[in-house]
């Protein structure tokens, strides 16, 4: 059986594990949070080194990623070099292949309609591939980076901007540490509405669900939610809160959505090649053999 691990700088009590199969193959499919202990990461990663076929990065990325360039951050690098054996990935190609398939799948099923839609995607650098596809289908779209990323309330009013903003920030950006930039630990067990405007005047709201969760306001009637890595307890709460729809872009395994670091693990195991051998053909061909299609739950 193989074994894909997530080693997460989020909150343990996010922690699960399922058993799945795919294309004939067995898997066991782990998340391990460390509540915000970047240390105890690079343990685990050190423990489990050569023991798993694959490590998903949770919880935070490798690279700020605009357009064709990639921004290594500085605290990710230090915890993949604790990785000497087993591939380690942050769902980067994923975000990159699955999430446009989604996009497009969603605008041409007519599921969901994008063209002139107000979009807050809470994070273009965590999911700019995401943010190209909303862009070729329409979409009026936000991005969240200064406001929900640096805490500057300036809305980003489409990608070109967001282009131009980013290139100049990245190198900076990159080196500042993680847990300024995105919710950790018990950080991510809090939510704030002082952003409560933006999420009020977007139609769709799509990203990172942390991201998403750190500002989400008491009640958002009518939204739609694109995103992932949703626990059952998380879609009960989004209830609540008066959405309409919450689409998922990975498939659900026994009440839960995984990250897209975890299923590109399985993706990377699947393909049999080292983690820099992978081409996004690679992931699109097995995308299309898996044939995975986004979880949409009809909340109100």
């Amino acid at each position: 059986m193989k074994r894909v691990v997530s080693i997460s700088l989020g909150s343990s009590k996010r922690d699960h594990q399922v058993e799945a199969e795919f294309l004939g193959e067995k898997f066991r499919i782990e998340r391990i949070g460390t509540d915000g202990d970047m240390g105890r990461m690079i343990s685990l990663i050190r423990e489990l080194d050569g023991k798993v076929d694959a490590f998903g990065l949770g919880g935070m990325d490798l690279y700020i990623r605009v357009g064709s360039r990639r921004y290594l951050l500085r605290d990710a690098a230090r915890i993949v070099r604790a990785a000497r054996l087993t591939p380690i990935v942050d769902g980067g190609g994923l975000k990159d292949t699955l999430e446009r398939r989604v996009i497009d799948f969603l605008d041409r099923e007519g599921i969901v309609e994008f063209r002139g839609k107000r979009v807050l995607l809470v994070s273009a650098v965590d999911r700019f591939g995401m943010a190209e596809a909303l862009d070729a289908v329409g979409a009026d779209l936000i991005c969240g980076d200064l406001i929900f990323g640096l805490g500057i309330p300036v809305p980003i009013r489409s990608l070109r901007k967001f282009q131009r903003v980013a290139y100049l920030a990245a190198p900076l950006v990159r080196l500042l540490p993680f847990k300024l930039l995105y919710p950790t630990g018990k950080e991510q067990e809090k939510i704030d509405n002082r952003y409560q405007r933006y999420y009020e005047e977007a139609e769709i709201i799509a990203g990172d669900f942390l991201f998403i969760r750190r500002y989400l306001p008491p009640e958002l009637p009518g939204k739609i939610i694109i995103t992932n890595t949703v626990t059952s307890a998380d879609v009960e709460e989004l209830g609540r809160r008066r959405l309409k729809t919450l689409i998922t872009t990975t498939p659900e395994f026994h009440g839960r959505s995984f990250g897209t670091n975890v299923m590109e693990g399985v993706l990377l195991t699947l393909s049999g090649k080292r983690a820099e051998e992978v081409t996004p053909e690679d992931y699109n061909r097995l995308l299309d053999q898996l044939d995975f299609k986004p979880r949409i739950v009809n909340l109100n």
